[in-house]
């Protein structure tokens, strides 16, 4: 199984609840791999302090231009749709934090004088916790676009019976990469105005991508009732609450795992990651 954990909005536990699943499922001896696709801000490894045994850069195709077979003719630049070829009269630029790779300005060239090429744009993580897999990708500072990145992560996630994928905040393009091929979602959100306007948008996304999902209610307190009545609405499970618990904060502040500070927490995870697998939502 692959499993999504998502959120529309920045800051409601996401990784938290990944961590934590990931960790609790493979103390349970079953062969687990969290991929840590907020490669833009990754800090699963804060938690799970994994060894790290191998890393790997990650290259992009990118166009380049031979200006010495160029005649600058504009069809490159007629034909590239994010702007990233500009023909001049008498040079032609290709801006490469903007190339796709997409490879349209090398078939129009009349003369072969834009060929593809190669950048790297950021690197992989490879390690381990205990029996845990671990890989995180990182995209480098200045860097325009994270969903190669995210496809490297996928593409070399190592195999295992359960997959968790710790996806970026948002509901942008990194996020429908992190989402393509997976099993299952997890939308974490919280009891606020702001985690509900967001979590609506989470849910469009995963309804247009037809993936089955749930919601998570992080920092659970009197004020839930707004995501309840929103999921009764749309016949979402609540899956489960995480109490607005003191407990709770301060393991997070200090890097510790949730499930060892608090383990009844820890508990419910497994019971909900249980539930998830059988197919026991309504």
């Amino acid at each position: 199984m692959i499993l999504a954990v998502a959120s529309g909005k920045g800051g409601t536990g996401k990784t938290t609840v990944a961590t934590n699943l990931a960790l609790m499922a493979s103390r349970q001896g079953r062969s687990v791999a969290y991929l840590d696709c907020d490669v833009e801000a990754p800090n699963g490894h804060l938690f799970l302090k994994p060894e790290i045994t191998k890393t790997s850069g990650v290259e992009k195709i990118v166009a380049q231009v031979d200006n010495s077979l160029c005649k600058h003719c504009g069809r490159c630049s007629e034909i590239c749709q994010y702007g990233a070829v500009a023909s001049l009269p008498n040079q032609t630029i290709v801006f490469s934090e903007l190339c796709h790779g997409c490879g349209g300005c090398v078939l129009v060239c009349p003369t072969s004088a834009m060929k593809d090429s190669s950048r790297l744009i950021g690197d992989l993580r490879f390690g381990n916790v205990a029996s845990m897999q671990f890989l995180s990708g990182t995209l480098n500072v200045g860097e325009a676009m994270a969903p190669p990145i995210i496809s490297a992560v996928k593409e070399k996630a190592p195999p295992a019976d359960l997959s968790i994928v710790d996806c970026p905040p948002g509901t942008s393009c990194p996020v429908i990469e992190c989402l393509k091929g997976v099993d299952f979602a997890v939308l974490v959100t919280e009891p606020t105005p702001m985690g509900l306007h967001d979590l609506r948008l989470a849910v469009e996304v995963v309804v247009a991508m037809e993936i089955p999902h749930g919601v998570l209610i992080n920092r659970a307190d009197d004020d839930s009732s707004l995501i309840h009545d929103y999921c009764d609405s749309e016949l979402i499970e609540v899956l489960m609450e995480i109490p607005d618990d003191r407990a709770v904060a301060e393991a997070y502040s200090n890097g510790i795992m949730v499930c060892d500070a608090v383990p009844a927490t820890g508990q419910r995870m497994l019971q909900l990651l249980d539930r998830i697998e059988r197919g026991d939502l309504r």
